[in-house]
């Protein structure tokens, strides 16, 4: 890995965000390692506590931006450590009803933790303002893209 954080200067803006998202996403998973988390499997736990606990698993998936196929196997991870339970839906016995345990919730208040102090050392030396501004910018860029897509999705069909 390159250490000269001078060589940021040189790649385009996209490079730029791919490699501190990658950068970060590592420093965060060397610090959950020893919680028996996985990046998959701290990200689930995470998102599924953010929509409230008690979601779907196809909600989970679109929350997560990932294929429904591909959260199965971090699901069953997670279920065989015991921080979550999957039941089928009350109202579509097709779907499938994905919830913390105890343990589950335990073990984010842990991995909270350590998110935090990622986030604290990883943003170090940076201020409030300017760590607005950045949001604000990159939200700008996720709609820009949202609507790429969506002007693209709403093309094709209409040509179909």
């Amino acid at each position: 890995m390159i250490q000269d954080i001078n060589i940021l200067r040189d790649l385009p803006l996209a490079e730029q965000l791919s490699r501190v998202s990658r950068l970060w996403k590592m420093v965060a998973d060397r610090e959950l390692a020893p919680l028996g988390l996985t990046h998959p499997r701290w990200t689930a736990l995470w998102k599924l506590q953010r929509l409230g606990d008690h979601v779907s698993q196809k909600t989970l998936a679109e929350a997560l931006e990932i294929e429904l196929a591909s959260l199965m196997r971090t699901l069953k991870q997670l279920e065989e450590q015991s921080l979550i339970t999957r039941r089928c839906c009350d109202s579509d016995k097709r779907a499938r009803i994905v919830s913390l345990t105890d343990e589950g919730r335990q073990l984010l208040t842990h991995m909270e933790a350590r998110i935090m102090q990622v986030r604290k050392q990883l943003l170090s030396h940076i201020n409030d303002q300017e760590l607005q501004k950045l949001g604000l910018i990159l939200e700008q860029i996720a709609h820009n893209a949202l609507d790429s897509l969506n002007k693209e999705h709403n093309n094709d069909s209409k040509e179909t």
